[in-house]
C-alpha cells in the first residue's frame, strides 16, 4: 500500500512502521500520544480502546473532513454507526473484521460417531449434547476449552459471541446501560456453567492452542484460524449457536479499525491516505494476503471472485454483516492486550 501511494504521490510520501514491542500496543499508542509523537495513522487501533485515546487528546474526529462521514458510511454501511463515540462523532474508521464462529474438528467428531459434515450445533442443547457425547465416549478429554483466564478480551470470544448471537447483535453496553443481565444473556451463563459443571470444558489455562493440538474438540475463532489449522485439524464450521435456532445470527467482530492520531502536522495528507489504504483495490489486497474481512458493505459480492476460488471464506463473509463490537464506553476502559496473545489472533 505503501509503496502504491508513493509511486503515485511523489511529492507526498509516507512510511510504514511495525508498532514498537510493549506490554500492549493499546499501552504503546497511549504513551506515545502522551509524548506527542503518536504517528498520522495507526492500523492497529483496537475500538475499546478509542474512548482511553480520546480522553487522551489524542485523537482526530474524522467526521471533521468534508467526506469524512460520507466516505465510511458509503463503505461500511450501517455497521458504522456502532462505532460512533460518546458524543456522535467517529474516531475512528472501522477497517477489518475477524468474525467469530464454532470450529470443530471433523476427525474427533467421527471419533465420537457423529456427524461430521452436518454437526448437531445449531442451538445450546445441541451444543451441550454434542459436547456430552465427545467426552463420553472418550474421542475428546474436552469437548471446549475457553479461557478462564482474567484477560480483559478473553470474555469476548466466549461469552459475547454467543450472546450475540442469542440476543440479535445486542451490544453488552447500550445507551450507557449494561444489556447482559437479561433472559438472553443467562441464557448463554447457563449454557457454560453446564460446560463446567459437567466437566465438558477445562477451567485450567491451556499454554497454546487446545484445538491446534487436538485437546479440545471445539474452539471459538475467526477467518485467520483457517491458515493457523491448514495441514493442522481437518476443521469444520458453524455459526455461534443460540437457545433457539437462528439462520442468521450474530457474532464478535474482533475488529481493528484506523484512526488518525492529533500529533500529525499533515492531516489532509493523512485523510487522503486512509481513503486510499482503505479503498476497494487495497482492501482487496488485504482479503487476499490475510484473509481477513474488510469492512464493506456488500463484501461477498464485491469481491465475488475472490470467495469463488477460496470457498472456505465464504461464511465469514457473510458473517461479516452480522457483527457487534464491544462498546465505546464514554468511561475509558484499562487496556491491556498482549501484543502475543496465547492463540494467534492477529
Amino acid at each position: 500500500m505503501v509503496e502504491s501511494w508513493n509511486s503515485a504521490h511523489p511529492d507526498e510520501k509516507i512510511d510504514a512502521q511495525e508498532i514498537p514491542a510493549g506490554k500492549s500496543s493499546e499501552e504503546v499508542i497511549g504513551a506515545a500520544i502522551t509524548a506527542g509523537n503518536a504517528p498520522c495513522l495507526v492500523f492497529n487501533t483496537a475500538p475499546v480502546a478509542v474512548p482511553q485515546f480520546q480522553k487522551q487528546g489524542g485523537l482526530v474526529a474524522l467526521d471533521e473532513f468534508p467526506d469524512g462521514l460520507q466516505y465510511i458510511k458509503d463503505r461500511t454501511g450501517n455497521l458504522a454507526d456502532q462505532y460512533k463515540s460518546a458524543d456522535g462523532k467517529l474516531y475512528q474508521l472501522p477497517w477489518k473484521s475477524n468474525p467469530v464462529v464454532l470450529f470443530y474438528n471433523k476427525d474427533i467428531f467421527a471419533k465420537a460417531g457423529l456427524d461430521p459434515e452436518s454437526p448437531k450445533l445449531g442451538t445450546h442443547q445441541e451444543l451441550l449434547d454434542t459436547a456430552r457425547t465427545l467426552v463420553s465416549s472418550g474421542a475428546a478429554t474436552n469437548a471446549m476449552w475457553p479461557s478462564p483466564a482474567s484477560d480483559f478480551f478473553q470474555s469476548w470470544f466466549d461469552f459475547y459471541s454467543f450472546y450475540a448471537a442469542n440476543s440479535d447483535g445486542t451490544p453488552l453496553v447500550k445507551d450507557g446501560k449494561a444489556t447482559f443481565d437479561s433472559e438472553e444473556g443467562k441464557q448463554v451463563a447457563t449454557m457454560f456453567e453446564t460446560l463446567y459443571k459437567e466437566n465438558l470444558a477445562s477451567k485450567e489455562v491451556y499454554q497454546g492452542d487446545s484445538f491446534a493440538e487436538g485437546k479440545a474438540a471445539m474452539s471459538m475463532a475467526g477467518p485467520w484460524a483457517i491458515a493457523a489449522y491448514k495441514d493442522k485439524v481437518n476443521w469444520g464450521a458453524v455459526p455461534v449457536p443460540a437457545a433457539a435456532a437462528k439462520a442468521d445470527a450474530s457474532t464478535f467482530s474482533d475488529a481493528k479499525n484506523v484512526a488518525m492520531y492529533s500529533a500529525c502536522e499533515n492531516q489532509g495528507t493523512a485523510w487522503e491516505v486512509m481513503k486510499f489504504a482503505t479503498s476497494q483495490e487495497q482492501d482487496g489486497k488485504l482479503l487476499t494476503d490475510t484473509g481477513q474481512m474488510p469492512m464493506r458493505k456488500d463484501l461477498p459480492t464485491v469481491y465475488a471472485d475472490y470467495f469463488a476460488k477460496n470457498p472456505a471464506y465464504t461464511q465469514f463473509a457473510e458473517q461479516a454483516a452480522r457483527t457487534v463490537e464491544v462498546p465505546t464506553s464514554p468511561t475509558p476502559l484499562k487496556c491491556g492486550r498482549p501484543s502475543a496473545p496465547p492463540t494467534p489472533r492477529p
